[in-house]
């Protein structure tokens, strides 16, 4: 259903109905419906090429869509009033390396009405001190923090981050979702695209899974969860995969040296064979399936792999 242009707050901020995109023989997005709503913040998860850029652009009026419909606050995304409602963190390799930390959040601020004050978005991207250093200067992570004060700095009532924590330490990436939930509580709407799951399960009221351009899974990190039926299975064995490659259930493997880590569904039958090959198994964990397990039973990847494997 496309957003209500009416106030309503509860009307969805953004959505994408039907939404098509090609490029040449390549169908980025296929029958996309996507619709994100106030006060949540919606994880967009995929492997690379799955369409989530695409969907993305979309919804910010930067590309139109083949066929569907892209609606931002009930009307068209490119409307220059309803895009001085959003802010956006994406990965940009031109930004100019010769302004200062504060000449780039003054620039950003001018394109809003009611942009946040200089010190509240240096505090908020956790660059206070470093206002007057050129971009050019910044560290990996600072820079990633400009980028995010850059789509901050407008007060956004609809936030789109695209890889927001690449880059960012242990203790910078916690703060960061300290800051999201506290924009969540004050009913901003968020979307966001992130390769790490754990941040997904952690900042996600919604979890939107999108493979070859198609919609595979739409549900909270516990309904995402409960898809993968499966269980990781650990162990020390002297087994190679290849020689359970083949076996009924098993949905990937993963060696580390003499350590074995399988995902299956069928854990009990695997265990036997194990031990028919090799008696001296040892260190054996079974746990259940999580986010990780669940999106790559959702998501086209080898079931084979070796640590460190591309």
């Amino acid at each position: 259903m496309l957003s209500n242009p009416s106030n309503d707050p509860t009307a969805p901020a953004a959505c994408l109905s039907g939404a098509v995109k090609r490029y040449g023989e390549v169908t980025a997005l296929e029958a996309v419906d996507l619709s994100l709503h106030p006060g949540e913040v919606t994880a967009l998860l995929g492997p690379n090429g799955a369409g989530k850029t695409t969907a993305v652009r979309a919804l910010l009026g930067l590309s139109r869509l083949d066929h569907g419909q892209a609606e931002l606050f009930g009307g068209d995304p490119q409307d220059r009033i309803r895009r001085m409602r959003t802010g956006a963190m994406m990965q940009i390799s031109s930004v100019p390396q010769t302004l200062k930390v504060r000449e780039h959040i003054e620039v950003f601020s001018s394109y809003y009405p009611r942009p946040l004050p200089m010190a509240t978005v240096l505090e908020a991207a956790g660059l206070v001190g470093l206002e007057d250093r050129l971009y050019g200067k910044l560290s990996g992570g600072q820079q990633q923090r400009l980028l995010f004060a850059l789509a901050v700095c407008g007060d956004p009532e609809l936030l789109f981050l695209d890889e927001p924590t690449v880059g960012l330490d242990v203790s910078s990436r916690r703060g960061f979702w300290e800051h999201i939930r506290g924009l969540v509580s004050k009913g901003r709407t968020i979307l966001l695209t992130t390769h790490y799951l754990e941040e997904a399960d952690a900042l996600a009221d919604r979890i939107v899974v999108i493979d070859r351009g198609r919609v595979v899974a739409d549900g909270s990190p516990e309904e995402i969860k409960a898809r993968a039926a499966a269980r990781r299975m650990r162990c020390r064995t002297s087994v190679r995969p290849v020689e359970i490659h083949g076996f009924p259930g098993i949905q990937r493997i993963t060696e580390d040296g003499s350590i074995l880590e399988i995902l299956t569904v069928r854990s009990e039958p695997l265990l036997r064979e194990l031990l028919a090959l090799d008696p001296e198994l040892a260190d054996l964990e079974i746990t259940g399936a999580g986010l990780e397990e669940a999106f790559l039973s959702l998501t086209s990847n080898d079931p084979v792999s070796q640590k460190g494997a591309a």
